[in-house]
Protein backbone atom coordinates (compact mmCIF):
# COMPACT_ATOMS: atom_id res chain seq x y z
CA UNK A 1 0.00 0.00 0.00
CA UNK A 2 1.12 3.51 -0.19
CA UNK A 3 -0.10 7.24 0.21
CA UNK A 4 -2.04 8.82 -2.71
CA UNK A 5 -3.52 12.25 -1.01
CA UNK A 6 -3.37 13.91 1.64
CA UNK A 7 -5.49 16.85 2.42
CA UNK A 8 -5.55 19.37 5.09
CA UNK A 9 -8.61 21.35 6.13
CA UNK A 10 -9.11 24.30 8.92
CA UNK A 11 -12.58 23.88 10.21
CA UNK A 12 -13.98 26.16 12.93
CA UNK A 13 -16.68 23.99 14.90
CA UNK A 14 -18.51 26.36 17.34
CA UNK A 15 -20.00 24.87 20.52
CA UNK A 16 -23.51 24.87 21.81
CA UNK A 17 -22.23 26.86 24.96
CA UNK A 18 -19.22 28.29 26.22
CA UNK A 19 -16.67 26.28 28.66
CA UNK A 20 -14.98 28.16 31.08
CA UNK A 21 -12.04 27.53 33.38
CA UNK A 22 -9.20 28.74 35.11
CA UNK A 23 -6.98 29.33 31.91
CA UNK A 24 -9.53 29.82 28.88
CA UNK A 25 -12.86 30.33 28.11
CA UNK A 26 -14.56 28.69 24.88
CA UNK A 27 -16.31 29.78 22.55
CA UNK A 28 -15.47 27.88 19.46
CA UNK A 29 -12.45 25.61 18.05
CA UNK A 30 -9.97 26.32 15.04
CA UNK A 31 -9.76 22.44 14.31
CA UNK A 32 -7.56 20.59 11.99
CA UNK A 33 -8.74 18.20 9.52
CA UNK A 34 -6.86 15.78 7.71
CA UNK A 35 -8.05 13.52 4.89
CA UNK A 36 -5.67 10.58 3.27
CA UNK A 37 -6.61 8.24 0.96
CA UNK A 38 -4.50 5.52 -0.10
CA UNK A 39 -3.63 4.24 -3.59
CA UNK A 40 -7.14 1.48 -3.23
CA UNK A 41 -9.03 4.57 -3.07
CA UNK A 42 -9.48 3.84 0.71
CA UNK A 43 -10.40 7.13 3.10
CA UNK A 44 -9.12 8.04 6.30
CA UNK A 45 -9.65 10.86 8.57
CA UNK A 46 -7.62 12.63 11.68
CA UNK A 47 -8.42 15.22 13.74
CA UNK A 48 -6.17 18.07 16.03
CA UNK A 49 -7.10 20.84 17.84
CA UNK A 50 -3.94 23.08 18.55
CA UNK A 51 -4.22 24.90 22.05
CA UNK A 52 -1.49 27.37 22.74
CA UNK A 53 -1.67 27.66 26.42
CA UNK A 54 -1.28 23.66 26.67
CA UNK A 55 1.35 23.09 23.54
CA UNK A 56 2.26 26.10 22.49
CA UNK A 57 0.21 25.82 19.23
CA UNK A 58 -2.31 27.84 17.43
CA UNK A 59 -3.87 26.80 14.02
CA UNK A 60 -1.39 29.42 12.46
CA UNK A 61 1.57 27.19 13.76
CA UNK A 62 0.04 24.52 12.95
CA UNK A 63 -0.81 25.44 9.05
CA UNK A 64 3.18 26.42 9.21
CA UNK A 65 4.04 23.37 10.09
CA UNK A 66 2.21 21.51 7.26
CA UNK A 67 3.71 23.85 5.07
CA UNK A 68 7.07 23.89 5.82
CA UNK A 69 6.99 19.78 6.32
CA UNK A 70 8.80 17.62 3.57
CA UNK A 71 6.20 14.62 2.96
CA UNK A 72 7.71 12.98 0.46
CA UNK A 73 9.79 10.19 2.89
CA UNK A 74 5.56 9.20 3.02
CA UNK A 75 4.45 10.00 -0.18
CA UNK A 76 7.34 7.74 -2.23
CA UNK A 77 7.43 4.57 0.15
CA UNK A 78 5.68 1.57 -0.46
CA UNK A 79 4.04 -0.26 2.89
CA UNK A 80 3.54 -3.85 3.07
CA UNK A 81 0.97 -3.20 6.18
CA UNK A 82 -0.53 -0.91 8.86
CA UNK A 83 2.45 -2.15 11.30
CA UNK A 84 4.94 -1.01 8.82
CA UNK A 85 2.92 2.21 8.21
CA UNK A 86 2.25 2.79 12.05
CA UNK A 87 6.51 2.78 12.54
CA UNK A 88 6.60 5.46 9.78
CA UNK A 89 4.73 7.73 10.72
CA UNK A 90 5.42 7.42 14.70
CA UNK A 91 9.31 8.12 13.53
CA UNK A 92 7.91 10.86 10.53
CA UNK A 93 9.65 14.19 11.80
CA UNK A 94 8.02 17.69 11.24
CA UNK A 95 9.55 20.65 9.82
CA UNK A 96 11.02 23.18 12.49
CA UNK A 97 9.11 25.99 12.51
CA UNK A 98 8.51 29.39 14.75
CA UNK A 99 5.79 29.41 16.86
CA UNK A 100 3.50 32.18 17.46
CA UNK A 101 5.35 35.68 19.14
CA UNK A 102 6.43 34.88 23.13
CA UNK A 103 4.85 31.28 22.72
CA UNK A 104 7.68 29.40 24.23
CA UNK A 105 9.16 25.87 22.33
CA UNK A 106 8.75 22.57 23.90
CA UNK A 107 9.71 19.06 22.80
CA UNK A 108 5.21 18.29 22.31
CA UNK A 109 4.94 21.72 20.35
CA UNK A 110 3.41 20.15 17.04
CA UNK A 111 1.74 17.30 18.39
CA UNK A 112 -1.75 18.38 17.06
CA UNK A 113 -0.48 18.53 13.70
CA UNK A 114 1.12 15.09 14.47
CA UNK A 115 -2.24 13.68 16.33
CA UNK A 116 -4.32 14.52 12.96
CA UNK A 117 -2.06 13.22 10.31
CA UNK A 118 -1.62 10.13 12.05
CA UNK A 119 -5.04 9.40 12.93
CA UNK A 120 -5.65 9.88 9.06
CA UNK A 121 -3.10 7.51 8.12
CA UNK A 122 -3.76 5.10 10.29
CA UNK A 123 -7.61 4.85 9.64
CA UNK A 124 -6.71 4.89 6.12
CA UNK A 125 -4.39 1.90 6.24
CA UNK A 126 -6.69 0.08 8.50
CA UNK A 127 -9.58 0.06 5.67
CA UNK A 128 -7.24 -1.26 3.37
CA UNK A 129 -6.65 -4.19 5.73
CA UNK A 130 -10.09 -4.12 7.02
CA UNK A 131 -9.21 -3.77 10.60
CA UNK A 132 -10.13 -1.25 13.25
CA UNK A 133 -8.17 0.62 15.28
CA UNK A 134 -8.45 -1.06 17.94
CA UNK A 135 -6.82 -4.27 16.93
CA UNK A 136 -4.07 -2.15 15.03
CA UNK A 137 -3.88 -1.01 19.05
CA UNK A 138 -3.19 -4.81 20.20
CA UNK A 139 -0.57 -4.74 17.92
CA UNK A 140 1.65 -2.18 18.76
CA UNK A 141 4.76 -3.06 19.95
CA UNK A 142 5.23 -2.59 23.99
CA UNK A 143 1.36 -2.69 24.73
CA UNK A 144 1.59 -6.40 26.32
CA UNK A 145 0.77 -5.21 29.73
CA UNK A 146 -1.30 -2.84 28.78
CA UNK A 147 -4.22 -4.58 26.86
CA UNK A 148 -8.14 -5.14 27.32
CA UNK A 149 -10.63 -5.56 25.49
CA UNK A 150 -13.88 -3.70 26.50
CA UNK A 151 -16.86 -3.90 24.92
CA UNK A 152 -18.65 -0.65 26.68
CA UNK A 153 -16.83 1.78 28.98
CA UNK A 154 -18.16 4.70 31.17
CA UNK A 155 -17.39 8.48 30.26
CA UNK A 156 -16.79 11.15 33.69
CA UNK A 157 -19.19 13.89 33.71
CA UNK A 158 -17.65 17.28 34.48
CA UNK A 159 -18.57 20.90 35.97
CA UNK A 160 -16.90 23.80 34.58
CA UNK A 161 -16.34 27.50 36.31
CA UNK A 162 -19.51 29.02 35.95
CA UNK A 163 -22.54 30.60 38.54
CA UNK A 164 -23.45 29.04 41.57
CA UNK A 165 -27.18 28.71 39.87
CA UNK A 166 -25.31 27.04 36.90
CA UNK A 167 -23.67 25.03 39.23
CA UNK A 168 -26.60 23.86 40.51
CA UNK A 169 -28.50 22.83 37.29
CA UNK A 170 -25.05 21.46 36.11
CA UNK A 171 -24.92 19.15 39.24
CA UNK A 172 -28.49 17.99 39.00
CA UNK A 173 -27.64 16.60 35.22
CA UNK A 174 -25.03 14.84 36.51
CA UNK A 175 -27.08 12.95 39.26
CA UNK A 176 -30.23 12.44 36.70
CA UNK A 177 -27.12 10.91 34.34
CA UNK A 178 -25.95 8.89 36.33
CA UNK A 179 -22.31 9.12 36.15
CA UNK A 180 -20.37 7.19 38.14
CA UNK A 181 -17.27 10.11 38.19
CA UNK A 182 -17.17 13.74 37.81
CA UNK A 183 -14.66 16.71 37.43
CA UNK A 184 -15.71 20.00 38.82
CA UNK A 185 -13.15 22.88 37.38
CA UNK A 186 -11.37 25.08 40.60
CA UNK A 187 -9.49 28.18 40.61
CA UNK A 188 -11.11 30.67 38.31
CA UNK A 189 -11.56 33.84 39.85
CA UNK A 190 -14.86 35.02 41.24
CA UNK A 191 -15.45 31.31 42.02
CA UNK A 192 -16.38 30.09 45.27
CA UNK A 193 -14.65 26.53 45.17
CA UNK A 194 -15.55 25.33 48.44
CA UNK A 195 -19.35 26.81 47.98
CA UNK A 196 -19.14 24.72 44.80
CA UNK A 197 -18.18 21.92 46.06
CA UNK A 198 -20.54 21.87 48.47
CA UNK A 199 -23.34 22.02 46.18
CA UNK A 200 -22.09 19.18 44.20
CA UNK A 201 -21.35 17.07 46.54
CA UNK A 202 -24.72 17.43 48.25
CA UNK A 203 -26.70 16.94 44.79
CA UNK A 204 -24.86 13.81 43.25
CA UNK A 205 -24.36 12.43 46.58
CA UNK A 206 -21.88 10.29 48.64
CA UNK A 207 -20.74 7.73 46.46
CA UNK A 208 -20.16 9.90 43.32
CA UNK A 209 -16.15 10.07 42.58
CA UNK A 210 -15.37 13.90 42.55
CA UNK A 211 -12.08 14.55 41.48
CA UNK A 212 -10.81 18.23 40.80
CA UNK A 213 -8.85 20.18 38.48
CA UNK A 214 -7.02 23.99 38.72
CA UNK A 215 -6.11 24.28 35.51
CA UNK A 216 -2.41 26.02 36.59
CA UNK A 217 -4.14 28.85 38.58
CA UNK A 218 -2.60 27.77 41.89
CA UNK A 219 1.05 28.76 43.24
CA UNK A 220 2.77 26.15 45.31
CA UNK A 221 3.01 27.17 48.24
CA UNK A 222 -1.00 28.10 47.88
CA UNK A 223 -2.05 24.58 47.00
CA UNK A 224 -2.00 23.06 50.42
CA UNK A 225 -3.84 26.51 51.95
CA UNK A 226 -6.36 25.99 48.59
CA UNK A 227 -7.49 22.52 49.33
CA UNK A 228 -7.68 22.45 52.93
CA UNK A 229 -11.37 23.55 53.31
CA UNK A 230 -12.27 21.09 49.88
CA UNK A 231 -10.64 17.63 51.30
CA UNK A 232 -13.66 17.08 53.26
CA UNK A 233 -15.65 16.69 50.47
CA UNK A 234 -14.18 13.33 49.70
CA UNK A 235 -12.42 14.35 46.51
CA UNK A 236 -9.83 11.80 44.60
CA UNK A 237 -7.19 13.97 42.76
CA UNK A 238 -6.06 17.22 41.88
CA UNK A 239 -5.17 18.07 38.28
CA UNK A 240 -2.92 20.57 37.13
CA UNK A 241 -2.83 23.02 40.11
CA UNK A 242 0.31 25.13 39.12
CA UNK A 243 1.57 26.56 35.43
CA UNK A 244 3.92 24.09 34.25
CA UNK A 245 7.14 26.43 34.91
CA UNK A 246 6.24 25.78 38.17
CA UNK A 247 5.67 22.15 37.84
CA UNK A 248 8.61 20.74 40.06
CA UNK A 249 7.24 22.62 42.70
CA UNK A 250 4.72 19.76 42.85
CA UNK A 251 7.03 17.42 44.85
CA UNK A 252 6.77 19.22 47.83
CA UNK A 253 3.66 19.94 47.28
CA UNK A 254 2.70 16.35 47.27
CA UNK A 255 4.66 15.12 50.42
CA UNK A 256 2.28 17.78 52.39
CA UNK A 257 -1.21 17.29 50.46
CA UNK A 258 -2.05 13.57 51.06
CA UNK A 259 -4.28 13.46 47.55
CA UNK A 260 -2.94 12.15 44.17
CA UNK A 261 -1.97 14.90 41.80
CA UNK A 262 -2.34 14.71 38.03
CA UNK A 263 -0.47 16.52 35.16
CA UNK A 264 -2.11 17.77 32.59
CA UNK A 265 -0.67 20.56 30.89
CA UNK A 266 2.57 19.42 32.04
CA UNK A 267 1.74 15.95 30.70
CA UNK A 268 2.54 16.18 26.81
CA UNK A 269 4.94 13.98 25.67
CA UNK A 270 7.44 11.02 26.86
CA UNK A 271 10.19 13.66 27.65
CA UNK A 272 6.98 15.29 30.11
CA UNK A 273 6.57 11.77 31.57
CA UNK A 274 10.49 11.13 32.24
CA UNK A 275 11.09 14.79 34.21
CA UNK A 276 7.47 14.10 36.24
CA UNK A 277 9.20 10.89 36.98
CA UNK A 278 12.47 11.55 37.56
CA UNK A 279 11.27 14.56 39.76
CA UNK A 280 8.78 13.14 41.45
CA UNK A 281 5.99 15.36 40.36
CA UNK A 282 3.01 13.70 40.61
CA UNK A 283 0.73 10.75 40.89
CA UNK A 284 -1.57 10.21 37.76
CA UNK A 285 -1.14 11.31 34.04
CA UNK A 286 -4.10 12.95 31.60
CA UNK A 287 -3.39 11.45 28.55
CA UNK A 288 -5.04 13.18 25.71
CA UNK A 289 -4.67 12.09 21.98
CA UNK A 290 -4.19 15.33 20.26
CA UNK A 291 -1.91 17.29 23.19
CA UNK A 292 0.03 14.11 23.36
CA UNK A 293 0.83 13.75 19.86
CA UNK A 294 -1.80 11.33 18.45
CA UNK A 295 -2.89 7.56 19.29
CA UNK A 296 1.05 5.91 19.53
CA UNK A 297 2.07 8.43 21.36
CA UNK A 298 -0.58 8.40 24.16
CA UNK A 299 -0.46 4.48 23.96
CA UNK A 300 3.31 5.03 25.18
CA UNK A 301 2.72 7.00 28.23
CA UNK A 302 -0.21 4.75 29.60
CA UNK A 303 2.64 2.18 29.19
CA UNK A 304 5.35 4.20 30.76
CA UNK A 305 3.11 4.98 33.47
CA UNK A 306 1.73 1.30 34.11
CA UNK A 307 5.74 0.45 34.42
CA UNK A 308 6.12 3.31 36.80
CA UNK A 309 3.34 2.32 38.99
CA UNK A 310 1.30 5.28 38.24
CA UNK A 311 -2.25 6.08 36.99
CA UNK A 312 -3.73 7.92 34.21
CA UNK A 313 -6.76 8.78 32.60
CA UNK A 314 -7.63 9.57 29.03
CA UNK A 315 -9.13 13.12 28.45
CA UNK A 316 -10.23 14.99 25.79
CA UNK A 317 -9.65 18.32 23.96
CA UNK A 318 -13.11 20.55 24.59
CA UNK A 319 -14.88 20.37 21.35
CA UNK A 320 -13.35 17.42 19.52
CA UNK A 321 -15.55 16.27 16.75
CA UNK A 322 -16.61 12.76 16.10
CA UNK A 323 -13.13 12.09 14.44
CA UNK A 324 -11.59 12.18 18.04
CA UNK A 325 -14.28 11.11 20.05
CA UNK A 326 -13.95 7.37 18.01
CA UNK A 327 -10.22 7.63 18.28
CA UNK A 328 -10.71 8.38 21.62
CA UNK A 329 -12.71 4.91 22.11
CA UNK A 330 -11.06 2.91 20.51
CA UNK A 331 -8.16 4.05 22.82
CA UNK A 332 -10.34 3.29 26.07
CA UNK A 333 -11.69 -0.18 24.49
CA UNK A 334 -8.38 -1.55 24.54
CA UNK A 335 -6.47 0.33 27.05
CA UNK A 336 -6.64 -1.50 30.53
CA UNK A 337 -6.49 0.03 33.88
CA UNK A 338 -7.92 3.31 33.08
CA UNK A 339 -8.68 5.75 35.94
CA UNK A 340 -10.75 8.15 34.73
CA UNK A 341 -12.37 8.86 30.77
CA UNK A 342 -13.27 11.77 29.54
CA UNK A 343 -14.77 12.76 26.28
CA UNK A 344 -17.72 11.95 23.74
CA UNK A 345 -19.44 14.81 24.61
CA UNK A 346 -20.35 15.38 20.78
CA UNK A 347 -23.93 16.63 20.29
CA UNK A 348 -23.72 18.08 23.85
CA UNK A 349 -21.26 20.60 23.31
CA UNK A 350 -20.13 21.14 19.32
CA UNK A 351 -22.73 22.27 16.88
CA UNK A 352 -20.99 19.93 14.17
CA UNK A 353 -19.80 16.60 15.13
CA UNK A 354 -18.60 15.66 11.28
CA UNK A 355 -19.49 11.96 11.67
CA UNK A 356 -22.66 10.00 10.32
CA UNK A 357 -22.61 8.24 13.55
CA UNK A 358 -23.38 9.76 17.00
CA UNK A 359 -20.61 9.37 19.53
CA UNK A 360 -22.18 10.93 22.44
CA UNK A 361 -22.03 8.93 25.91
CA UNK A 362 -25.59 7.39 26.96
CA UNK A 363 -27.10 7.29 29.77
CA UNK A 364 -24.42 6.84 33.24
CA UNK A 365 -21.64 8.13 30.40
CA UNK A 366 -21.79 4.82 28.92
CA UNK A 367 -19.98 4.51 25.31
CA UNK A 368 -20.40 1.03 23.23
CA UNK A 369 -16.96 -0.62 21.50
CA UNK A 370 -17.14 0.63 17.86
CA UNK A 371 -16.76 -2.11 14.86
CA UNK A 372 -15.90 -1.97 11.36
CA UNK A 373 -12.74 -1.03 9.88
CA UNK A 374 -10.32 2.35 10.78
CA UNK A 375 -11.83 4.33 13.37
CA UNK A 376 -15.21 2.92 12.50
CA UNK A 377 -17.16 5.80 11.57
CA UNK A 378 -18.22 7.25 8.14
CA UNK A 379 -17.12 11.02 8.14
CA UNK A 380 -19.11 13.85 6.48
CA UNK A 381 -16.37 14.87 3.88
CA UNK A 382 -19.46 17.37 2.45
CA UNK A 383 -20.01 19.20 5.31
CA UNK A 384 -16.25 19.26 6.21
CA UNK A 385 -15.40 20.95 2.83
CA UNK A 386 -18.43 23.12 3.46
CA UNK A 387 -17.12 24.69 6.76
CA UNK A 388 -13.59 24.45 5.95
CA UNK A 389 -11.95 28.25 5.73
CA UNK A 390 -8.69 27.06 4.58
CA UNK A 391 -7.63 23.72 2.50
CA UNK A 392 -3.86 22.41 1.99
CA UNK A 393 -2.92 19.23 -0.39
CA UNK A 394 0.01 18.15 1.22
CA UNK A 395 0.30 15.07 -0.58
CA UNK A 396 -0.94 14.58 -4.10
CA UNK A 397 -0.05 11.44 -6.43
CA UNK A 398 -0.14 11.16 -10.29
CA UNK A 399 -0.69 7.17 -9.93
CA UNK A 400 -4.13 6.24 -10.82
CA UNK A 401 -5.93 4.19 -7.76
CA UNK A 402 -5.51 -0.02 -7.65
CA UNK A 403 -8.57 -1.40 -7.96
CA UNK A 404 -10.21 -2.47 -5.23
CA UNK A 405 -9.88 -6.25 -4.25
Amino acid sequence: MHIHRITAFQVPIALRKPVRHASHERFANDTLIIRCVMNDGSVGWGEGLPRTYVTGESIESAWRHLEATDFSPLREQQFSDTGQLAAAIDQFKLADVEPDHGIRIRECFGNSVRCALELAILDAACRVENCSIGQLIAKLPGTEGILTARDEVFYSGAITSMSSGKQIVSALKMRLFAFRTVKVKVGAAGIDDEACLRRVRRIVGPNVDLRLDANESWRCEDVCLKMQPLLKYNVTSLEQPVPHADVAGLRQVRSELNLPVMLDESLCCREDAERAITGGWCDLFNIRLSKCGGLLRSVRLAAIARQQGLGFQLGCQVGETGILSAAGRHFACNIDDIRYLEGSFDRFLVLDSLTEQDLTFQYGGRGKRLSGPGLGVDVNECRIRQLAVRTSELITSQSRYLPMQ
